[in-house]
């Protein structure tokens, strides 16, 4: 097998086409993922390939991005969020922990939200105190919720 160094921004917007072109129910939404190509370029390219349909830009509203994803993969779609930075998503937390990771449980295991929320955690970059936290322990204890 041949290896290839990619940076991580590479490797996340390859890993996220690939997806893509394996299943047409899988779309991309979030801040500025579209004509900007994501707030760390994380979807570059994107919206050439895939259209406007299934790179979606959102309003600055991380609840109502998170709420619209979970009832698109209830759906039987197959959204990926991109909500930039960790600390956001602690706006979307009720749609991600009380909704999304809860269907399943919630209809006696008929239900199915195969969602993807991904974001940047951490201070790499010198964010500021409200884009530098790592919100992954408050997730990980959750046994309905992959991290």
């Amino acid at each position: 097998m041949e290896t290839k160094t990619m940076s991580f921004r590479d490797t996340i917007i390859l890993a996220m086409s690939e997806e893509m072109r394996r299943d047409e129910n899988v779309f991309l939404m979030g801040e500025d993922v579209g004509v900007f190509g994501g707030d760390f370029g994380t979807s570059v390219g994107m919206l050439e390939e895939f259209g406007p349909e299934r790179v979606r830009d959102c309003p600055i509203s991380e609840a109502a991005i998170s709420g619209a994803a979970a009832g698109a993969a209830m759906t039987g779609l197959r959204p990926i969020v991109d909500m930039t930075f960790m600390d956001f998503s602690v706006i979307a937390m009720d749609n991600i922990v009380n909704q999304a990771a809860k269907t399943r449980y919630m209809f006696g295991g008929k239900g199915q939200v195969p969602m993807t929320v991904r974001c940047a955690a951490g201070n790499g970059v010198g964010s500021a105190a409200q884009r530098s936290q790592s919100q992954d322990l408050r997730l990980w204890h959750l046994e309905h919720l992959r991290t």
